[in-house]
């Protein structure tokens, strides 16, 4: 749950890689960072908060040069800290690197002690710092051979950017969890998580980073490799449910029109006689949408969401999620009062949230409340990077539909299957038709964890 941007080959890097972190910015609200390269030393800065609150003109003005990478955070691995903020920059004994990371990696606390045991030590406890001790140890000559022989030692899930003083580096790991785009703007290449970045910066979109692919620029332009032994890739699926913005293309397929049609999937898998549809905004908008054009039943906007509260699902604060959803949404009397009403959101995590919106739609006078989920019932953590929480936490793996419904105070329930799931983002494009990770789903996790109660996991609020 971060984000990445890097730039090469401009004279603004810092500004572009800035903007790029702005659009950014729904992957991850805990901390930012940017760091930059004149080409002889790097300049860094980090700090805990939202992009626009730390970088100041002033504060970009010192970081100069012409590539510059930048990273937003959520924490999955390590605690919530400014020593925990990244790109993490450091010197050694081949020059200076920094690397920002989309991810989670699954061994990375056993590779830890073996780093402590040879005589390591560590500043920070995000997973992270890992991979720049494994690279610190590698006796490979280059950069990109050091690199490629540390992450060799990790297992999980990976999209990382890494800043020298003269090269940009750009990784995908080899299934290919995490996206990563590459793009150009005029002369300079641009790596960014999402394609929503690029259009922000004016930049072209030209390819995603395969899974296993490193991406090398210098000055002598851009070349590709593939040092890691190939995987089956395993894109993570809940991007395009939720977690990405609607309009990124990831791997091919637009993330809105994968959700329009998960809508319409919906719609045929589980139809209802009602008067309105309306959305839990914003993630669930794009499938209310899908729904109500196959249904041919009104769309409307029955819940306003304020701009100014954050997403619910990656607010850290535990306490905030008590009164969240009435700080966060609020009914449209008008739309609702005596309507039988088809509520669209994007998935069910523990029911506490879901109970206050079906509770908060029949206080607006909804005559009936038709609860419809654009994702299969979460059953599973992730382990690969996004935000969830304990199996015992989840309402779905515990639970049956009937009585997940009767818990939220629905009329009805009905979730989106499986298949029903796959269908919809494949047929946002027409790429690959697999390749996906649906452990959050399907509890069928492609990379087992060795250490599984040691491992930190932050915990999914709302929904």
């Amino acid at each position: 749950m971060c984000g990445v941007v890097g730039i090469y080959g401009h004279p603004e890097a810092a500004n572009l890689a800035y903007l790029g972190l702005y659009a950014l910015q729904h992957r991850g609200q805990e901390s930012a960072g940017i760091v930059s390269t004149n080409g002889d030393k790097l300049f860094a800065a980090r700090e805990m908060g939202h992009v626009n609150d730390i970088f100041t003109a002033t504060r970009l003005k010192d970081l100069p040069g012409t590539a510059a990478i930048g990273h937003v955070r959520y924490s999955t691995a390590g605690d919530s800290s400014k020593k925990n903020a990244q790109p993490i920059a450091v010197d050694y004994a081949g020059g200076s690197v920094a690397v920002g990371h989309n991810g989670n990696l699954v061994n990375a606390i056993e590779l830890r002690e073996q780093l402590e045991a040879d005589g390591s030590i560590f500043s920070s406890t995000s997973d992270t710092e890992v991979i720049v001790h494994l690279i610190a140890k590698s006796r490979e000559r280059t950069l990109p051979e050091r690199i490629a022989d540390a992450l060799r030692q990790v297992r999980g899930a990976y999209s990382l950017v890494f800043l020298a003083e003269d090269m940009l580096i750009a990784v995908r790991d080899p299934m290919g969890f995490r996206p990563l785009a590459l793009g150009k703007r005029k002369d300079a290449w641009v790596v960014s998580s999402e394609t929503c970045a690029f259009e922000l910066i004016e930049a072209e979109h030209l390819r995603d980073v395969e899974p296993g692919e490193m991406v090398i620029i210098d000055r002598t332009g851009m070349r590709s490799e593939h040092p890691f032994t190939p995987q089956p890739p395993h894109r993570c699926v809940f991007e395009w449910v939720y977690f990405a913005r609607p309009d990124s293309t990831l791997d091919g397929r637009s993330v809105y029109r994968a959700r329009e049609r998960m809508g319409r999937r919906l719609a045929v898998e589980h139809p209802v006689p009602a008067d309105v549809v309306i959305a839990v905004p914003d993630s669930g908008v794009a499938a209310a949408i899908g729904y109500a054009r196959q249904s041919n039943i009104p769309y409307d906007q029955g819940l306003m969401r304020s701009h100014y509260m954050g997403r619910t699902f990656i607010e850290p604060s535990q306490h905030i999620r008590h009164f969240g959803v009435k700080l966060k949404l609020s009914p449209v009397r008008e739309v609702l009062t005596g309507k039988r009403v088809v509520v669209v959101d994007d998935s069910i995590v523990r029911g506490t949230t879901s109970r206050k919106i079906v509770d908060m739609l029949r206080g607006a006078g909804a005559r009936e409340v038709h609860m419809r989920i654009s994702s299969p019932p979460t059953v599973g953590p992730c382990r690969y990077g996004i935000d969830t929480p304990t199996r015992e936490e989840l309402i779905g793996s515990s639970h049956s539909i009937e009585q997940i419904r009767q818990l939220v105070g629905a009329d009805t329930l009905g979730y989106l299957s499986l298949s029903g799931l796959k269908d919809s983002v494949n047929s946002a494009s027409d790429g690959p038709k697999d390749g996906f990770c649906d452990a959050c789903f399907s509890s069928e996790y492609p990379i087992q964890i060795q250490q599984p109660a040691r491992l930190r996991q932050l915990r999914l609020v709302g929904a």
